[in-house]
């Protein structure tokens, strides 16, 4: 069976190949946007080509098998997409078919007996065996595995393109050719002949001869915003227009490229760093855009060094990828957000395999004392605590999952329980219908964030001011509750278990509310040029 790492990088390969030779990448990601036409073409070529590959591939098939009114389970495993390992149990998403199951699979791979499919699903064949893709995979994977941009021409660990963690991650690139150019730095020379801090502000008034950077931002306390955090702080999603069929059409998979080049992570709508308009329809902006809001010389000063599958155990390989440098950049605020994975895993014994709060306090200090020696002076650091996740259970269990809609035979208990089945499980513990299971989660979350909560209030370091911000879900369900709205539309509809970027949004109002309210000093001042900067450079050169 062809591996989701295997299809990720066919994808991406085929992506990016034209793109090799082009001289410039298209710059607008607004939805609806026109886009250059090449990259349209690209799109729209991908798409019609894997439409018409896996039809090739998988449809006679498919349609054999369906026309017996065999379900999606039975197809998966006669296809060997499914596999049932000696004494483990049988996974299935739907009810079971009333005949033995024995009986339908063998009744069912006797109709594909034949099929060129089974063959094609026991290949192991890898995309990057090919020896003239074997240089371009392993990039993939180093940008991948490593957290940094795919396209870096000058390897500051910013891109011009937007993607495989380009600026959709962290603020664009003014000058790819020149290292010392970037989002987040000190002017250079007040930026009196080119843009070195990447914000759009550079160049001499005429009118008085004083450099528009020492004029506008001098004093005004820029900062970047920079989050370490998991899937959630990514905004991992799925659109349920890819998995519901009466839902499908080509413009449902439009943005499936960007999708999978991205991980299926949309950092550029997160509520920590998204930086386009939200598609959700609500008025609430990310931080990133609040602190540009606020002090127009923070453009593009963002990081997003998110991982899907972080947690505190995990970080110091990839926290080497931030980039600040103590002497030629501004300050920042860092928000350290591992919201799940220390106490989600998919494991058949989950418990064992959480976070203890004493290897909670010893990796947070590390990650702590890193900081220290890598932020300028004046930074701020804030740990956010992890949430209840009982609330997944208890607002979406007996709902219908988007794949049970139809014939309203899928719950979300019973999607959580065929993903612990397959030990799959983004959170074992708290999406399950183990009420002690998901107590015990409870406790131990709560555990790990009075442990977050006494650093924070214990420890002192010289280049940054320490915080502790509580994750309160309860909060931002209430708030919902008063717009009219139900808990349940919080949360990713795909995987029943992220936030949503609703709820992305709502805690960066929450965030930006309770810190304006108690440490207003690490938002900066307010930038009274912000008009004036407008006046002169208009959008400042976009995201």
């Amino acid at each position: 069976m062809t591996s989701l790492w295997n299809i990720l990088l066919a994808t991406t390969l085929f992506l990016l190949l034209p793109l090799r030779t082009s001289a410039s990448p298209a710059s607008d990601d607004q939805p609806g946007a026109r886009h250059s036409s090449g990259h349209t073409c690209v799109e729209k070529l991908f798409l019609k080509t894997t439409c018409y590959l896996v039809i090739r591939m998988f449809g006679p098939d498919l349609v054999k098998l369906l026309s017996t009114d065999m379900n999606a389970d039975v197809l998966c495993h006669t296809l060997e997409f499914c596999k049932q390992d000696p004494g483990q149990p049988l996974c299935h998403l739907y009810p079971l078919p009333k005949e033995p199951w024995k009986f339908t699979l063998e009744k069912a791979r006797q109709i594909v007996k034949k099929s060129p499919t089974l063959k094609h699903s026991r290949s192991s064949s890898d995309v990057c065996s090919l020896p003239f893709l074997a240089k371009i995979c392993q990039r993939i994977k180093s940008a991948v595995e490593n957290s940094v941009p795919f396209k870096d021409g000058d390897s500051d660990k910013y891109s011009i393109f937007p993607t495989l963690r380009g600026y959709h991650w962290r603020g664009r690139d003014c000058n790819d050719s020149n290292k010392m150019a970037y989002p987040g730095r000190r002017p250079d020379n007040w930026d009196i002949h080119e843009d070195s801090n990447c914000n759009g502000i550079w160049g001499v008034d005429p009118k008085d001869g004083i450099p528009y950077e020492k004029k506008f931002c001098e004093g005004s306390q820029p900062r970047g915003i920079i989050l370490l955090g998991d899937s959630a702080g990514a905004h991992f999603h799925i659109s349920p227009e890819w998995i519901t069929a009466s839902q499908m059409s080509l413009k449902s998979f439009i943005n499936l490229p960007i999708a999978l080049t991205n991980e299926l992570d949309w950092p550029q709508f997160s509520g920590a760093t998204g930086f386009l308009d939200s598609i959700s329809g609500i008025k609430e902006n990310s931080i990133y855009l609040r602190l540009w809001k606020r002090n127009h010389c923070n453009h593009r000063d963002y990081q997003n060094i998110s991982r899907n599958g972080a947690s505190s155990q995990n970080l110091e390989r990839f926290l080497e990828t931030l980039s600040r440098n103590q002497l030629l950049d501004h300050p920042a605020i860092v928000i350290y957000a591992m919201i799940g994975n220390d106490v989600c895993k998919g494991k058949v014994d989950p418990v064992a395999a959480m976070t203890t709060p004493e290897k909670l306090y010893s990796s947070i200090m590390r990650t702590l004392k890193y900081l220290n020696s890598h932020l300028p002076n004046g930074s701020h650091v804030i740990l956010y605590g992890l949430p209840d996740g009982t609330f997944l259970w208890d607002n979406l269990h007996d709902r219908y999952y988007p794949l049970g809609q139809l014939n309203k035979d899928v719950t979300y208990a019973h999607f959580y329980s065929f993903l612990n089945c397959l030990q799959v499980s983004p959170c074992h513990s708290w999406m399950s219908s183990n009420k002690t299971l998901r107590t015990l989660t409870s406790e131990r979350a709560k555990q790990l964030s009075n442990t977050l909560k006494k650093i924070a209030t214990s420890q002192k370091f010289t280049n940054f001011d320490l915080f502790y911000m509580d994750f309160d879900f309860q909060e931002l369900t209430d708030e919902w509750r008063k717009r009219g709205g139900q808990p349940w539309q919080l949360i990713e509809p795909v995987d029943g278990f992220h936030p949503n970027e609703v709820a992305s949004l709502l805690l960066a109002d929450h965030f930006w509310k309770k810190v304006q309210l108690q440490w207003p000093q690490v938002l900066g001042k307010e930038n009274p040029f912000n008009s004036q900067i407008e006046q002169v450079f208009g959008d400042q050169g976009g995201h």
